[in-house]
Order: structure tokens, then sequence, then C-alpha cells
């Protein structure tokens, strides 16, 4: 690699795991953990603890192995290249897919700000494919300009839930807490809210795929997945536990905008517009990493000859235009298939896909952590650290109980969908 060529830093890519967990979606979280109670924190406990042992598994392999591609590298070193390919094939499909949907929160974010947006026929569909293809733009512009982007906009977004979880830590008293209490704890109760706050965090592997362009990849990553991580966590979980016990049961129940309801309560309307318009940006931001990622995943897999060698191709800015276009393109065809109201069908169908096709990767990724400390491929662990085979375990069994909870028909068709990737795998090498 050039030298010459601009490379993200630390806390770019701090930003960049922080940014692309903390999108449109935890915003929208506490209305969906309202009827859940007190089962939510201990939910919001149990999906840190796996989320942090998942950052260590990343953390680790990336330290050993800081190669572009990052999840896809480390599943093909353990397990060879077809089960990579069929990991990595399932997983790019979720981030272009999962792009629609951020897009799609942000316009909805800023839609009462500006009623024409709603009332004009195809105007929030339009506003969702430029803003899609504007941050295509940023990412194709170059490296940095994206990295000045997701830091921007990381720093806009965790304002508000600082904000929040300060406002949490002043004003929650005992008889809030009674109130949530009435729901009694159980252990359906605790595993339904853990698979939806499971969805606040997903993304912690997002500095490992651009290691290429990381400035000293095997310290950078491991430390900046790490703190990424374990920053998310703190902040949703307080930020949503706050909402949930200081917004009334009834107005939480039917909120489409919980964060927005808190700050009006407290400070006034205004505070609640401003609100509205910092989720806007942080589902801005999230989306211009995941584009980042769109573009860099498959550059990797073509690297390696395992994916049309067209998606290795750079523009001038030493980015992968190809592939951020393409990408960006399958994006755009979904949002005009969910513009026409007889296909949010299939818009839904394809979001839970690619969910379950993230867990796959969460779960193959812990498991080869697992055969490369077995195979002594890891090299040392550090003095004093968690064992790494008590990590694997732990991250891998955490993994496989979150795409069962996800349900009988996300894991069909997401096999479904990693099957269709074995004829592809031959194909693309057949005619590289």
């Amino acid at each position: 690699m050039n030298s010459q060529r601009p490379l993200l830093g630390f806390w770019t890519c701090v930003a960049l795991v922080v940014g692309n967990s903390i999108g449109s979606g935890v915003f929208l979280l506490p209305a969906s953990l309202a009827p859940f109670g007190l089962n939510s924190i201990l939910a919001w406990g149990f999906t840190a603890s796996g989320a942090i042992a998942l950052a260590i598994v990343f953390a680790r392999l990336s330290r050993a192995y800081p190669c572009a591609g990052g999840p896809y590298a480390y599943v093909h070193v353990a397990f060879g290249p077809l089960t990579a390919f069929i990991v990595a094939w399932g997983y790019w499909i979720s981030i272009w897919v999962g792009n629609v949907s951020i897009a799609t929160g942000a316009v909805s974010y800023v839609s009462p700000l500006f009623p024409w947006i709603a009332e004009q026929p195809g105007a929030s569909a339009l506003l969702t494919v430029a803003l899609v293809w504007l941050l295509t733009l940023v990412n194709w512009y170059g490296i940095k300009a994206s990295g000045w982007v997701q830091s921007v906009t990381t720093v806009l977004k965790i304002l508000p839930l600082i904000a929040v979880a300060a406002l949490g830590l002043l004003s929650v008293r005992t008889s809030s807490i009674e109130a949530a209490a009435q729901i009694p704890l159980s252990v359906s109760g605790v595993t339904a809210a853990a698979t939806l706050t499971l969805w606040a965090l997903l993304g912690l592997e997002s500095a490992t795929i651009p290691a290429d362009k990381v400035a000293n990849p095997a310290r950078t990553i491991p430390l900046a997945t790490m703190l990424g991580t374990v920053g998310t966590a703190l902040i949703c979980a307080v930020a949503c536990t706050t909402v949930l016990l200081l917004v009334p049961p009834a107005t939480l129940a039917k909120s489409n905008a919980p964060f927005v309801d808190l700050a009006s309560q407290f400070w006034g309307l205004g505070a609640g517009k401003l609100v509205a318009v910092f989720a806007a940006i942080s589902a801005f931001g999230a989306l211009n990493g995941w584009i980042l990622l769109q573009g860099e995943l498959p550059r990797a897999m073509a690297l390696r000859g395992e994916f049309p060698r067209i998606f290795a191709r750079e523009s001038v800015h030493n980015t992968p235009g190809f592939g951020l276009c393409f990408g960006s393109a399958l994006a755009t065809l979904l949002i005009v298939a969910n513009y026409q109201k007889s296909m949010v069908s299939i818009f839904t169908f394809m979001i839970l896909l690619s969910t379950t096709a993230c867990l796959v990767l969460y779960a193959l990724c812990s498991a080869a952590l697992l055969r490369l400390q077995w195979t002594q491929q890891l090299g040392a662990a550090r003095r004093g650290s968690v064992p790494l085979a008590v990590v694997g375990i732990l991250a891998t069994a955490y993994s496989l109980w979150a795409i069962v909870g996800a349900g009988t028909e996300a894991v069909v068709w997401g096999a479904a969908l990693l099957v269709a990737g074995v004829p592809l795998f031959y194909w693309f090498r057949s005619s590289r």
C-alpha cells in the first residue's frame, strides 16, 4: 500500500465503532422495551456482557491478523475460503440492506420538522435515495473525508444520549422504579428484551474491516474496538433506561420518538425538536460508516480472487468506487421497492435475513478464535488476561443464543441466504 495514502487514526476508528453501532434504532428502542419493565435493565447487562465478549474476540483476532476484510479474513484463516465467502456474502448483503433502514430512519426523524416530506408523494423516498448517494460520494472522495464525517457525527450523536443519561442519574426516584417494577421479572422477559437491545450494539466489528487503511492496525483496531464497544453499551444502556423510567408508561407505549418525548417533558418543545435533529444526525453518521464498509468488504474479497475483480478496482482517490456505487445502487432499488406499499413485506423480509447473517458472522468469528487458539496460531496471550478459550466459548454461546432468539423464520431463511452463496463462490472462482 502506498505510504502516502491517508490512514484512519485511533479516534476515527473509535468513531467508526460507536457511530456504526448507534444509528437511528437506539432512539426508538425505549418504546420497544416498555412492555418489559425492569426486565430490560437485566437485558442490558446481559447484552453488554455478550457484546464485550465479542469485542475481545475481534480485538484479539485483529491483533493477530490485521488484514483487510476483518471478519472475512479471520474466518478465511480458520475455516478456509468457502466458509469465509459464505459468511462475508451474507454480511455484505446485511450491510446494504441495513443502509436502507438507516437512511429511512434519518428522513423519518426530520419529517415532523418539515411536513412537506410526508405530504408530498415520493418526497421521502427521493430524499432517502439522495442521502444514500450523498454519502456514497463522500466515501468515494476518500477515506479522510469519510473519517471526518464519521468523527463529527459521532460526537454530535452522543451528546443527547449523554444529556439524557445525566438526567437519569439526577432525576430517577424510587417512585419511577416502582412504576416499572409492576411488570414482573422473568427469564422470558429478559430474553425477549435482550434480543431487542442486541440490535443497538451491532457494528462493534466495524473498525476491523478497513484494516489496511488504519495506522498501526495491530494496536489501533483492538483498542478502538474495546473502547468503542464498552462506551456504546454504557451510554445506550443508561440513556434508554432513563427514558423507560421517566416517561409515563402510557405515553411510552405509543411513542414514535421516546427521546423527543422525554426532552419535551423536562426541557420544553424546543429541546424535543433539537433531539429529533440529533437523531437524524445519528442516522446520517451511521449510514456514512456502513457505506464505507459496503465498499471495503467486497474489495478485500476481490483482492483474494473470491469476488468479481471489478470490486477491487480503485478510484483516483484510492477508494473502491465500483463497490461503493454497486452497493448503493442495490440499496436504491430496495428503497424504490419499499416505496410501493405492496413491496413493504419484501423490505421487512430482507431486514430479517440481514440480521441473521450478521449474527452468523459473530458466531463463526468466535469459533475461529477457538480454532486458532487450539492450533496455537494466535500467539501467546498477555499475562493476566482472561483465557481466550473462555472468551471464545462465551462469545460463541452468546451468538448462537441470539440467532435462536431471532426466531425460526429468520434462521431458516438466513440459512437459505447463506447456502445461496455456495454456487456463487464456485462461479466467481472459476471465472477469475
